[in-house]
């Protein structure tokens, strides 16, 4: 099964969530002031969907600035977005032996309707990590029962901007137990740019647990990483965990397509996992990057060879029209009005 790419036009770090039937879809906005959520029926229908805003940035305050890589998770019955949020630009510059970075921190919307469309977005507040630093990123997987959370936080103490970061959760909003430092940036991939491990992602697959994260710079640089664990392990346990020295997924030029990463997982209808991710087509960013708006969501099916490992291959080609131009677009493609 192929996809008609990009599924979603300018939107970065993609999440989709299958739930009874219906794709869910949410991604960083490229103005980074709100929380946006799609659905379709069909992963090539995302684009065209009524794209609906569930959240938007305080006028002040530490939910404030740059609104960053919302997650949507069901957990017991009820809705939760994960998103990093700052007060301001900039947070370590003046902090000893730390890299410079934004000062963001993880939070959690709430929704107990039956349609996350409906009812109430109820802020839950902050997740308290152990420490205040940098923290981003956050996603969930549920397993035998138990809840872990997965983010990426910086520690002063560890060269470089963010490391991966696990603990089990009391509740969705809640750490039970202490954060598990699990991978930190150390290889020359990793640390093309910026010195990072962000962007995490959980599958579970033919018993094994599969931790994607991204690394490097978000231009052409930018790639995916991976550790890997039984799914009967201690999960909290680092020595659980085997990280690839090498990515598992990086820029096509054959194809046009760069900087591939900040995925997400989901399946199709008869249970092939599907590979989400963004990416560009074009390597002359005349901007930040962080501030090129056209890292579009992208998706291919994830095979798996005959002894159950994944066959990560390389993003696909383009088969819908992207723009070229930093102009920031409408939810189906049109420009905004004026």
């Amino acid at each position: 099964m192929s996809f008609v790419n990009p599924v979603v036009l300018q939107r970065a770090d993609p999440c989709v969530l299958l739930h009874d039937g219906t794709y869910y879809f949410t991604a960083s906005h490229p103005q980074y002031d709100r929380v946006v959520l799609r659905r379709a029926g069909h992963l090539d229908d995302l684009q065209d969907a009524e794209e609906v805003t569930i959240w938007e940035r305080h006028a002040d305050g530490p939910m404030s600035h740059l609104i960053w890589a919302p997650e949507l998770h069901r957990v017991d019955g009820r809705w939760y977005v994960y998103l990093a949020a700052a007060p301001h630009d900039h947070g370590t510059a003046d902090v000893p032996g730390a890299a410079e970075t934004f000062d963001h921190r993880i939070y959690v919307l709430e929704n107990a309707a039956e349609d996350p469309f409906t009812g109430e977005w109820v802020e839950r507040g902050q997740v308290d990590t152990g420490w205040e630093s940098f923290a981003l990123d956050a996603t969930s997987v549920v397993l035998d029962g138990s809840q872990y959370l997965v983010w990426a936080q910086q520690d002063v103490a560890i060269p470089g901007h963010s490391n991966l970061y696990i603990a089990r959760m009391a509740n969705p909003w809640t750490l039970a137990t202490p954060a598990v430092l699990l991978s930190r940036p150390e290889f020359d991939w990793e640390v093309r740019g910026f010195s990072v491990n962000e962007g995490p992602s959980v599958l579970v697959h033919g018993g094994r647990v599969y931790l994607t994260y991204s690394g490097a710079a978000t231009g052409i640089d930018y790639a995916m990483g991976l550790l890997t664990a039984s799914a009967d392990a201690d999960l909290l346990d680092p020595a659980s965990w085997t990280k690839s020295p090498d990515p598992v997924f990086v820029s096509s030029p054959e194809n046009g397509q760069y900087g591939p990463g900040h995925n997400s997982f989901t399946q199709t209808p008869d249970g092939d996992v599907v590979l989400v991710y963004h990416a560009r087509t074009y390597t002359e960013i005349t901007v930040d990057p962080l501030f090129d708006p056209n890292r579009h969501a992208r998706a291919q099916v994830l095979p798996f060879d005959a002894d159950g490992n994944p066959v990560w291959g390389v993003p696909v080609p383009d088969t819908r029209p992207t723009p070229t131009s930093i102009e920031v677009l409408g939810p189906r493609g049109l420009p905004l009005p004026a």
